[in-house]
């Protein structure tokens, strides 16, 4: 690859709800700039983007992709993010690599989920964007009608800059508002006509409200236009320029990527009018040392600073991390200094990629996207920077995982090998977790959703070779007290020579939820000698441990040991250990124990005509309405449901909001399960038992 200066690149992330057309707009550009010598087609399998089996079979993007072209003598790397909530840790990446981002809106559905969450992301991000309205060939589809729903929901800096000529079938091309041009194409290629005539009253209403909003960053163009003065399609360019950079304009263009229509338009954008890398505002790190800000400018000559943002694993070369330079240049054989870990790393071979293909490369320099391979200590998240002025750049926040299933290896011997796809699996993407959870004697992963979870166990099989089942988790039931109690617990045992003895007085009474175990020792006058109160102590831990109800844990009570007696030859701290559990569970007979459910916060987040039916179904699962919030065109609907109803509720979710819904849910606290729920848990516990014992 030639070398580009910072100002003749452009890094663009391509957003929206899954199934928009974002990989297909890319192929287009691809194509476009001769990077491949087809169009690559996701629903037919040939895609340079979407390669990964998985991605193949289920013909949506799972995995960030990257590509690479030239167009009018300058770079433009595309990042490829996935559309479905249950990949959204790769939007998170991508957001982190790119300098713009092109947001695309499926012309039949509008405004979408998935697309509000990403324009979110980019939000808080600050970058600027582009909107494309793609699939417009669709029946019953028009440009108008989309670009005022987009500007409801996103606002008037929303503005169209190119305008589509024809529309359903009979798309043809677009009219540029920047350049007072018009273009068709035949057979995917561009040309340029005349200005239709029919189109001019439209074409005037828009690009009145085009220099409005380019004339709020620049006075000179204001007056010129309030002054009815003409304005050179040069002075559009530059004021919409600085909108962009501003956040003030965000220009709308549409068109459809398998014909090919307006897709190049977006090239044409990224050179006239996103920013280059030389344009955005430095990016803030931390000293590792001292914690002090630093901040990294985009500056060629300077010490080198760059960002590992995704992972992924590769079967020949292993771990492959894609890096974005923030500052200057990553060459072959340069020794560079981890600021997370602190430790040193030396680069091997560099690569540039394109989908599955990639092709070394001596050096990276500021502004670019590649690879590195062979790293020994480098996750995502990571900062390379140069040894002699370290610096650590702010982590990736990935979501948290929203669900969770057991996985058994269905052959004896395999747990080592799962757990090393497990590891190798996390580290390629962080909103997947694994943990071996001893209380319920389940091996758990944790998820965004069961689609997510279930491209995990495919890779888990393809990749190590392991075929695992999957089980619906146990749920981590606890149960406390309701009243209080008082009982003694006697442990004597003589069988010859030195006994076993002890004597416990224990009351027992419940705590305000969640407030967890209290011990206290109310013994006087040496009933019970000092040091063998903390065997006391351990032995009600140890009862507590075990449940007196269905084998739960016990919480949120208070114990006080207030009596009792001792022998002294035959007591010792394994007699008061044991005399200490009798009087807890003596004690407990008379405490109306209860079971209670771990509770969750969840929010959801649909479309507004599904909210009826998701609350309807929230309340067919014993959750509670907690309240409801609008956000852009989409409701919010927060409730509290107990863990139990949320097995596979995001196949449910889908099915209820033809996959326009999303949900998260957390930990929130525990609740009395209803009685006739919770003696079928106490007699299926009892039953586990008794089969466990034969």
């Amino acid at each position: 690859m030639k070398d580009y200066k910072v100002n003749e690149i452009r890094n663009l992330g391509f957003f929206g709800h899954g199934g928009c057309g974002k990989t297909s707009i890319c192929e287009s550009l691809l194509f476009t700039m001769k990077q491949n010598n087809r169009l690559g087609s996701v629903d037919a399998g040939s895609s340079l983007l979407d390669y990964d089996e998985d991605e193949i079979a289920r013909k949506i993007s799972i995995n960030l992709a990257l590509g690479y072209g030239e167009y009018r003598n300058t770079l433009i790397n595309l990042v490829d993010a996935p559309g479905y909530a249950d990949f959204f840790g790769n939007v998170i990446s991508a957001v982190r690599a790119v300098d713009a981002a092109v947001v695309v809106i499926d012309a039949t559905s509008g405004v979408e989920v998935g697309t509000e969450m990403a324009w979110r992301r980019l939000d808080d991000a600050g970058l600027p964007r582009v909107i494309f309205i793609n699939k417009l060939t669709k029946e019953n589809t028009k440009f108008a009608v989309v670009a005022e729903e987009v500007r409801k929901v996103f606002g008037t800096k929303v503005t169209p800059v190119y305008l589509p000529i024809g529309s359903e079938a009979g798309l043809k091309g677009a009219v540029d508002l920047l350049n007072d041009k018009a273009y068709v194409y035949e057979n995917g290629t561009r040309k340029e006509v005349p200005v239709p005539e029919e189109l001019k009253g439209e074409i005037a209403q828009w690009k009145e409200r085009l220099i409005e909003a380019a004339a709020e960053v620049d006075e000179t163009l204001m007056e010129k236009f309030l002054e009815g003065q003409e304005i050179s399609p040069e002075e559009m360019r530059r004021a919409v320029r600085q909108g962009i950079k501003a956040g003030t304009v965000y220009p709308l263009l549409g068109g459809d990527a398998l014909t090919q229509v307006g897709v190049d338009l977006i090239l044409e954008l990224a050179v006239d009018v996103l920013p280059s890398p030389a344009e955005m505002p430095p990016v803030k790190g931390k000293a590792p040392a001292t914690g002090e800000e630093i901040l990294v400018s985009p500056d060629p000559d300077g010490p080198v600073c760059a960002l590992v943002f995704k992972t992924i694993s590769e079967a020949h070369i292993g771990d492959m991390h894609y890096v974005r330079i923030f500052r200057g240049r990553l060459e072959s054989g340069m020794v560079v200094i981890n600021g997370t870990t602190q430790r040193e790393e030396k680069i091997n071979q560099i690569y540039i990629v394109k989908g599955k293909e990639r092709s070394e490369t001596n050096r990276l320099t500021t502004g670019m996207i590649g690879a590195l391979v062979k790293l020994k200590e480098t996750h995502t998240g990571d900062t390379l920077a140069d040894k002699k002025e370290p610096v650590r750049l702010a982590p990736i926040e990935f979501p948290k995982p929203s669900i969770s299933v057991a996985i058994v290896p269905q052959s004896k011997g395999d747990e080592e090998r799962v757990s090393n796809g497990l590891a190798r699996l996390h580290e390629e993407d962080p909103t997947f977790s694994y943990e071996y959870n001893a209380e319920l004697g389940q091996q758990l992963i944790n998820g965004m959703g069961e689609l997510h979870l279930d491209v995990i166990v495919g890779r888990l099989k393809r990749r190590f070779d392991v075929n695992v089942e999957l089980v619906k988790p146990r749920i981590p039931y606890r149960e406390t007290i309701t009243k209080k109690a008082e009982a003694q617990g006697k442990h004597k045992k003589q069988t010859g020579g030195r006994g076993q003895y002890g004597d416990v007085w224990l009351r027992i009474e419940p705590l305000p939820r969640g407030t967890g175990f209290q011990f206290v020792d109310e013994i006087y006058g040496g009933a019970i000698p000092g040091k063998f109160i903390p065997s006391v102590e351990k032995g009600v831990v140890e009862a507590m441990e075990k449940g007196v109800l269905a084998g739960y844990r016990m919480m949120d009570i208070k114990a006080t040991v207030y009596d009792g007696s001792y022998h002294e030859v035959d007591s010792s701290d394994i007699a008061f250990k044991i005399a200490a559990g009798l009087a807890f569970k003596n004690a407990c007979e008379k405490a109306g124990v209860v079971l209670l459910e771990p509770i969750m916060n969840v929010e959801i987040t649909v479309p507004d005509r599904f909210t009826g039916d998701v609350m309807g179904d929230l309340n067919a699962r014993r959750g509670r309405i907690m309240g409801m919030e609008a956000q852009g065109g989409l409701q919010v609907i927060k409730a509290q449901v107990p863990l139990a109803e949320m097995y596979k509720y995001s196949n449910s979710l889908r099915s209820m909001t033809q996959g326009r819904g999303y949900f998260t849910m957390e930990f929130d606290h525990y609740e009395e399960v209803p009685r006739e729920i919770a003696q079928k848990i106490i007699e299926e516990a009892k039953r586990a038992k008794e089969e466990a014992r034969e």
